[in-house]
């Protein structure tokens, strides 16, 4: 059967989504990638990439146009979050927590409660956060220790989150706390806490090998008292919405994970070319040259699972089936984490000495990139979960 060229767009992004990524890159290289350093070394929140983002609208595209977003198909988020993971990674945790936190409301919320918290967002007036870890409840998130206990028409909350990416910078936090004890997972309840609510407080920023302009810090909720149409869906149903928010987003992270490996390579190419020994470029020495090649083809097997992966959650989030959603998700942000910390190393290693200094981007890279292994699910966790979910 013959065919045409464009029978063949199923594997190559659309004209619209190049066009996105051409945009964010000439942004991030233009008002974030000079301070990215300086970023890392203060250990201080990015705010010019904030003032960046918000200015040209993508800070939280993902949020519906009904709520005054972008709407922003999942490959376009992650296109976001790529290119800007590809210059800073920590100012991508802008865009990839805002998502991250509002997704709940996204998926399971009333729409009162998208009305009220998806505006803010996506008019840049307010970040988004997601609270479900605690200091004893990790991987085994349903063992958390954080309750709600119904008084009226409010909720009290009590408890302690920890490792809450961008606390204290974000307006809003989606909360999961244990609404009856006897009922495990389907006894967990996921709320809209906002920082400004009487008994929220913050524990000091977390001292981190990675990312260090964005903020981690432990979430105190002490004797939070909020409104009872601050629950996202019916009581119980909190960590299935935690779950389901985390099949969509650990594609977010997969994303982060190519843009810092692909600001690796892209560096190291460069470097190979200049530098000379034994009275030629290093790039011509065929060891240098599988290195690269090596690189790259574990980058772009990253790609294409990650772009694969945000196409299903999109289909999802359309009203299409499952999709695999839950083996694909986990898939491509373990593996391109992985890819991600095998990138970033070897390019500090074609840069040698230099490789290993702050002078030069790549070992803060190499740093970034470790993170991804670890948040959102270990990539221990993300094997369990395939396994579990083979399609």
């Amino acid at each position: 059967m013959a065919s045409s060229v464009n029978d063949f767009d199923l594997y190559r992004p659309s004209e619209e989504h190049d066009m996105l990524r051409d945009a964010v890159r000439s942004l991030a290289e233009a008002k974030i990638a000079p301070y990215a350093a300086e970023v890392d070394e203060e250990a201080r929140f990015p705010q010019e990439a904030l003032d960046a983002l918000v200015t040209n609208d993508l800070h939280a595209v993902h949020v519906p146009e009904s709520y005054g977003g972008s709407g922003a198909d999942a490959l376009a988020t992650v296109i976001v979050i790529e290119e800007v993971s590809r210059v800073c990674a920590s100012s991508s945790l802008i865009p990839a927590v805002n998502k991250l936190g509002s997704l709940p409301v996204i998926l399971s919320g009333s729409e009162e409660l998208k009305k009220k918290y998806l505006a803010p967002l996506a008019k840049g007036d307010a970040m988004f956060s997601y609270c479900l870890s605690e200091p004893d409840a990790g991987s085994d998130a349903a063992g958390m220790k954080t309750k709600a206990v119904r008084d009226g028409d409010f909720w009290v909350l009590n408890g302690v989150k920890r490792w809450i990416t961008n606390a204290g910078v974000s307006e809003y936090y989606t909360v999961m706390a244990v609404t009856d004890p006897e009922k495990r997972s389907k006894g967990i309840s996921a709320f809209v806490v906002e920082k400004s609510d009487p008994g929220v407080s913050f524990g000091a920023p977390e001292k981190k090998l990675g990312i260090k302009g964005s903020p981690t810090r432990e979430v105190y909720l002490d004797n939070v008292r909020i409104p009872a149409d601050r629950m996202i869906g019916a009581e119980g149903t909190g960590f299935a919405t935690a779950m389901k928010t985390l099949d969509h987003t650990r594609i977010t992270i997969a994303a982060q994970a190519l843009g810092i490996a692909q600001g690796a390579l892209d560096y190291a190419k460069g470097y190979v070319q200049e530098r000379k020994q034994f009275g030629k470029p290093i790039g011509d020495f065929q060891g240098v040259q599988f290195m690269l090649a090596d690189m790259a083809m574990k980058l772009e097997a990253a790609r294409q699972l990650t772009y694969a992966a945000a196409a299903r959650s999109e289909r999802v989030s359309l009203g299409g089936g499952k999709e695999d959603l839950t083996f694909f998700g986990a898939a491509a942000k373990c593996y391109a984490s992985d890819a991600a910390m095998e990138i970033t190393t070897d390019a500090v290693q074609l840069l040698g000495g230099y490789g290993y200094t702050r002078d030069y981007p790549l070992e803060r890279m190499m740093r970034d990139a470790k993170i991804t292994q670890i948040y959102e699910g270990t990539n221990q966790v993300q094997r369990i979960v395939m396994a579990r979910n083979l399609p």
